[in-house]
């Protein structure tokens, strides 16, 4: 009877009224029990953390192409406990239950400090490995480039070895790393590096190249291996600076070199600074005017060391004796290169300018001094005159002397 009212009960024509006096009679039937309903599978574990944390910081694959979303990956907090030991430090402590045996045998073991041999080489050799290969916060000054930790002027080392031939002596410096964009039918806009590199021996030898990969590292090795293959002997004087001065220029971009003495050292560009480094020219002077493309520089630069000419090229030119007089000489002429045809009469009275046939009749732009304002007044002029007497002691006491007598 139980059974057929029940399989009545579930149909679902059936009236409110009946259906409560049947719910009354199953409750007799089956007593409820004393638990409670419970949701055991929710959102936050049914999936796991990353796609939790995926779903709340996501961006859209249209976003992506954008540019969005760069910085909002997750970000791993950081193992303060990396590298330390339980126990280990200046008062080396055991911890029965942390770093050692509650029971050792039937002896029970209390806590203790260590003796200064004991297992100090075990701890140092774990250490080591709980800390594992951790990198350096910060670059050596001499290499961290021109910006921070940018890769511009930073060394990547010499070219990869081609067959038995290597670079041993060689170094490479990145000059400029940036992203550039194309455009294609089937991929849309692509990204790509572009690295531009140059490598040298640091003894009139070098080259520099451009190179472009999807990835940066590609893009440097690349850069790097096309620089050493394309390297450029260059003359210099003394294996410390430039044969003479000249001018070079390349598209909007116009450069006056200059040739200085030992111990000037390398006030120029950032660019050719690296450039000279890599060369091995250690004294020179640079301007530049017009445009400061960094690709311009360097070739209007490596143009101009190419051009250079020897003395005795300009003394076979020009026909005359090329004389050389140097500042810490005391201005002693020393003859650098002389014709070899005899110089005529007619031409020994000529006086041509050197910087001015290497320059190639250019001029350098200098901006014209302002004087202070105090050199055409009237009361400074006044003020210095009298305090002219006050230059030196030895003046000062003379004039006390004479004034006293008076």
């Amino acid at each position: 009877m139980s059974r057929l009212l029940f399989m009545s009960f579930i149909k679902p024509n059936w009236r409110a009224s009946t259906s409560i006096k049947l719910g009354n009679h199953i409750n007799t039937l089956f007593p409820p029990s004393d638990c409670t309903l419970s949701r055991n599978i929710s959102f936050f574990n049914k999936l796991p953390a990353d796609d939790i944390w995926r779903g709340v910081t996501a961006v859209s694959n249209a976003g992506k192409k954008r540019g969005r979303g760069k910085g909002t990956g997750r970000k791993v907090a950081k193992d303060l406990n990396k590298g330390q030991t339980i126990g280990l430090g200046k008062k080396s402590c055991i911890w029965p239950g942390l770093n050692a045996p509650i029971l050792r045998g039937n002896e029970l073991i209390y806590q203790q400090k260590q003796s200064e041999n004991e297992d100090r080489e075990k701890n140092i050799i774990q250490l080591r490995d709980s800390m594992g290969n951790f990198k350096l916060s910060k670059l050596n000054p001499i290499d961290r480039g021109w910006s921070g930790t940018k890769m511009p002027g930073r060394s990547i080392g010499p070219p990869d070895s081609v067959g038995e031939d290597s670079f041993k002596l060689f170094d490479t410096r990145v000059l400029e790393n940036k992203i550039v964009f194309i455009m294609k039918g089937n991929m849309g806009r692509k990204r790509r590096y572009s690295v531009l590199s140059v490598t040298g021996n640091k003894n009139g030898l070098a080259g520099f190249a451009i190179a472009k990969a999807p990835e940066v590292r590609t893009a440097l090795r690349k850069s790097k291996n096309r620089a050493g293959q394309k390297l450029i002997s260059i003359n210099l004087y003394e294996n410390r600076t430039i044969n003479h001065d000249f001018y070079t220029a390349f598209g909007k971009t116009k450069i006056f070199v200059f040739k200085k003495p030992e111990g000037y050292g390398l006030v120029c560009h950032r660019a050719i600074q690296t450039i000279c480094k890599v060369l091995g020219i250690q004294d020179l002077y640079a301007k530049i005017e017009g445009s400061t493309n960094l690709q311009h520089i360097v070739k209007a630069f490596f143009i101009g060391l190419m051009r250079q000419k020897s003395y005795d090229a300009i003394a076979k030119e020009t026909n005359l004796h090329i004389v050389e007089r140097q500042v810490a000489k005391n201005g002693f002429p020393q003859i650098k290169a002389s014709p070899l045809l005899n110089v005529n009469t007619s031409e020994k009275d000529r006086i041509i300018d050197f910087m001015q046939f290497t320059l190639g009749n250019k001029i350098v732009l200098k901006k014209k001094k302002i004087p202070p304002y105090f050199v055409n007044s009237k009361g400074h002029n006044i003020f210095e005159s009298k305090n002219e007497r006050f230059r030196n002691q030895q003046n000062v006491r003379l004039h006390k002397l004479v004034n006293s007598y008076i």
